[in-house]
């Protein structure tokens, strides 16, 4: 077990193309991924990685190494998928990705309850904001917020997630409040931008139909949560789901602006890759978070 251990995070390591990664991943500390590395170039007797101050890459070896074992790790993950099915006991590592927001405040504490009924189960829970590839990434769920690109996953909707643009009643008496979609070209908007972010307009339901209304602002962010502590903090209009901002608008430390026309609702639901045999504890997951969320988002 201890090499298969050694392999899955060598595996790793070349993937994110780090040892702290690799071991993070693998919730080891990077001195415990380091030993696990050092023991299989022990067993081969020959270095795997080739590592710089700022590069970390596989050897020719270590390359040969990588490929040769991902397709046995990947076999035995597809063996383990095959006895679980039958024995009805789901066990073993599950990889969830999330966004940040939508990660925190709806993925994370279904979680507990998870492991709870299914105690064999150990999640693995990673939030960003930034897209995540989920072959290479070694993902065995995604959950997404918007409309997901890649059609080789397979997509499964959860519900429809309703958008609010909200301001701070400071910024609003300050500022003024929009009374047109077009008013919102002389507002600051904060806006969540990232490489390849699809966020650099804001689509709108109008009576004329959905409106793309392109619009700028001094600040901008890779966090949603930073985007709605900024417009808490007065400095501008954001376009958050409403699930997010409910709370503060019931409060008024948030003001809806431009309620009949609203963003246009995100999709909510979950990408996995394509395999022969899903895994039960994947679909599993799925279908618990369905329900455990089913009325949490509007």
């Amino acid at each position: 077990m201890s090499y298969l251990e050694s392999l899955r995070v060598f595996v790793r390591v070349v993937e994110l193309g780090s040892i702290t990664a690799g071991g993070r991943d693998m919730r080891l500390s990077p001195a415990a991924a380091s030993t696990r590395i050092r023991d299989l170039e022990a067993k081969f007797g020959a270095r795997l990685l080739n590592r710089t101050t700022r590069t970390l890459t596989p050897t020719e070896i270590g390359q040969v190494l990588y490929e040769n074992a991902r397709r046995v790790l990947a076999t035995l993950d597809e063996a383990e998928a095959a006895v679980a099915s039958h024995s009805g006991t789901p066990q073993g590592a599950l990889r969830v990705a999330a966004p940040l927001g939508a990660g925190r405040r709806l993925v994370a504490p279904l979680v507990p309850r998870f492991v709870a009924e299914n105690p064999e189960v150990q999640v693995r829970l990673r939030l960003s904001d930034r897209a995540v590839n989920i072959v290479e990434d070694g993902i065995d769920l995604a959950f997404y917020l918007g409309q997901p690109e890649d059609s080789t996953l397979i997509r499964r909707k959860i519900a429809d997630c309703p958008r609010v643009l909200v301001a701070a009643p400071a910024y609003l008496a300050q500022h003024g409040t929009p009374e047109a979609p077009e008013d919102l070209k002389r507002h600051n908007c904060l806006l969540l931008r990232f490489p390849r972010s699809p966020e650099y307009f804001w689509m709108l339901q109008t009576p004329e139909g959905p409106k793309k209304l392109a619009v700028a602002g001094a600040f901008d962010s890779d966090d949603g949560e930073v985007l709605r502590n900024w417009a808490l903090d007065g400095t501008g209009i954001a376009n958050r789901p409403r699930y997010e901002v409910a709370e503060a608008l019931a409060e008024g430390r948030l003001i809806e602006v431009l309620p009949d026309t609203p963003p246009v609702a995100a999709e909510f639901g979950v990408l996995t890759p394509h395999r022969e045999l899903q895994d039960p504890k994947v679909r599993l997951f799925i279908d618990f978070a369905a329900r455990e969320l089913k009325g949490a988002l509007g």
